[in-house]
């Protein structure tokens, strides 16, 4: 499956983008905090990929994707959920799903009422909570402790690189969490603490469109057993997936098991696509 890979600009800052050539309905895949767009290389380079059109931005401040122009407007959950709203609508994307990993499934629950065309989504290490809940939706780790550091010495490059996707280990995993600009890391776990952004528990009570949820069952930062007590107003199939033998990237460590899951998903919102 051909990739192409550009650059938009933003009102955020430029950001890279690759995408697939397929014709099929759009899924936006937004990564996790210290990581890229290469994280999803299982999907674009398999059936998924082929499928579906792929879109995958760098978030600001990582990958290929500049520093944000203004940190403090654009290094925050509800930041990075406008950039990627105006990135989408000016490649044209009225309408796509969303899959949204570990801080990108915060950003994809914080584009619910922005992006308007949003056809559904699904989050994967990501516990639905407010600011007040961080104790319950998290695990104590020390690994969890790095996520909002903004100097990273090498070591702690390479224990963020190993910890959040797990085997297999990749150099791709260790370079993204080095060029991260620190900043995000620190900024973006203050302001949520802080109570930037909306209550995601509420949002995800509210009018949504379908939203599924597949977690690891080695899950080592993230609480499942209390994400799964969060009530959804449209959870898709009426429960919440977990993988076996997976940790915080299902997608990556067990793309076997994840990606039947994600075809599924997006098998059922096609209608409304095509519409």
């Amino acid at each position: 499956m051909a990739t192409k890979k550009s650059k938009i600009e933003t009102s955020h800052g430029t950001l890279a983008v690759r995408e697939t050539d397929s014709s099929g309905m759009p899924l936006l895949m937004i990564h996790g905090n210290s990581s890229s767009s290469e994280v999803f290389r299982n999907q674009f380079e398999g059936q998924i990929g082929r499928d579906y059109h792929l879109i995958a931005f760098d978030l600001p401040g990582h990958g290929e994707s500049a520093d944000a122009v203004d940190p403090d407007r654009t290094y925050n959950m509800p930041g990075y959920a406008d950039a990627f709203t105006e990135a989408m609508l000016k490649l044209g994307y009225d309408r796509a799903a969303i899959f949204g990993w570990s801080l990108g499934g915060h950003i994809g629950l914080e584009m619910i009422g922005l992006y308007k065309g949003m056809l559904g989504l699904m989050i994967t290490g990501t516990p639905p909570v407010s600011a007040a809940d961080l104790g319950n939706g998290f695990l104590p780790s020390p690994h969890m402790g790095l996520a909002g550091k903004q100097d990273f010495t090498e070591e702690d490059v390479d224990a963020y690189a190993r910890s959040t996707c797990g085997e297999p280990f990749d150099q791709v995993l260790y370079d993204a969490v080095k060029r991260t600009d620190g900043r995000a890391r620190a900024m973006m776990l203050g302001k949520f603490a802080q109570g930037v952004g909306r209550d995601q528990a509420q949002i995800v009570l509210g009018d949504t469109p379908p939203i599924a949820v597949v977690n690891g069952a080695d899950e080592p930062f993230v609480n499942v057993a209390f994400v799964d007590t969060i009530p959804f107003s449209n959870l898709w199939e009426g429960k919440k997936f977990v993988i076996e033998k997976s940790g915080h990237a299902p997608f990556w460590d067990s793309p076997d098991r994840f990606d039947p899951i994600l075809d599924r998903f997006l098998k059922s919102l096609e209608p409304a696509w095509r519409k």
